[in-house]
């Protein structure tokens, strides 16, 4: 099994690289690729320094599998490329995922949509997994009329440069922006660029990425991203209306059965997710779950997920487990 990893010297790349070593992934030859400026770096991978390559040169050498996770146009530019050579590319970029013929997949909701033909597989937004992953068994119980989701994303999801500005204006130092405001005591409700209906990009990323996964375009969702001074996860505030009334004993009993959730819902307790306690985790993490009163058929979830594991890296590795094990690799 010869798996790459572009973009490996990154955030998600690190934590790729991680995750395939936790979960014994069978890597016979790992190939980290990076730009070319990061060509000549090595990276540490089960007690052995590997060199970074060039993307050119991990092409030549036909991966089996290549985790991707360099940016929407470095993808589009290179995914192909690998994909004729045979290899499966499962993207943690926007690139793909919206396109009609590539497979959007979290594998415990619809890993059966892929096919030996599949090349390239979108991993979805990190803010879409955790939330799909939490409503799919409600889903399918009680049919989900609408959503209303407010998430409160680490800083981490933007990445390395948006971590130090914030332990920067935590320490007193002038440093680079990530952001065009200071982001320690602070929020900002604006994740990605504006686009004409006034929602930002990564907005209308849960919007149509939801629909694609759970395979129904009658969901109703609308959605407020805001970034905060956190590292971590990711948390979301969840209003869900179904069309079939429920009981929460029914809603307790299917998300603790769901693979990949767990619940944490002792309120008088104080026990309820947060990302400090999501770290370093590849669960999605689900309290806080009540009735909403003011509306017919409707609930309301607490959720939280390691952006970086479960919501990136975890997932794409997941993907590439269930390419493994059901045999579509050759």
């Amino acid at each position: 099994m010869k798996v790459a990893v572009v973009g490996a010297t990154g955030l998600v790349g690190s934590v790729m690289l991680k995750v395939l070593e936790e979960r014994n992934f069978p890597v016979q030859t790992l190939l980290p690729v990076a730009s070319e400026r990061s060509k000549g770096k090595t990276i540490l991978f089960k007690g052995n320094e590997i060199p970074v390559l060039g993307m050119q040169e991990a092409i030549d050498l036909a991966p089996d599998i290549a985790l991707f996770s360099a940016g929407g146009s470095t993808s589009l530019e290179w995914a192909p490329r690998f994909a004729e050579k045979g290899t499966f590319v499962i993207d943690n970029s926007s690139a793909w995922r919206m396109d009609p013929a590539i497979k959007l997949v979290v594998p415990e909701i619809n890993a059966d949509v892929i096919t030996p033909k599949d090349k390239i597989i979108a991993n979805p937004n990190c803010s879409t997994i955790q939330m799909v992953l939490a409503l799919n068994p409600l889903h399918k119980r009680f049919g989900i009329r609408r959503i209303v989701v407010s998430t409160y994303q680490s800083v981490t999801g933007t990445g390395v440069k948006a971590v130090q500005q914030m332990e920067n204006e935590r320490n007193g130092i002038q440093g680079e922006m990530a952001y065009p405001y200071p982001i320690d005591k602070n929020i900002i409700p604006q994740i990605d660029v504006f686009l004409d209906n006034a929602y930002t990009k990564e907005e209308m990323k849960m919007v149509n990425e939801t629909k694609k996964i759970l395979r129904d375009e009658t969901i109703r969702v609308t959605s407020t991203c805001v970034r905060i001074p956190t590292t971590g996860g990711h948390s979301e505030s969840i209003n869900v209306e179904f069309e079939n009334d429920f009981s929460l004993d029914e809603v307790f009993s299917l998300l603790r059965s769901a693979p990949g959730i767990v619940v944490q819902d002792e309120p008088r307790a104080g026990i309820y997710p947060m990302p400090l306690t999501s770290h370093q985790k590849d669960e999605v993490f689900v309290g806080r779950i009540r009735r909403d009163e003011s509306a017919e058929k409707s609930l309301n979830l607490w959720v939280v997920a390691d952006n970086l594991r479960k919501g990136a890296a975890t997932n794409a590795v997941q993907i590439a487990e269930y390419l493994v094990n059901n045999k579509l690799i050759s």
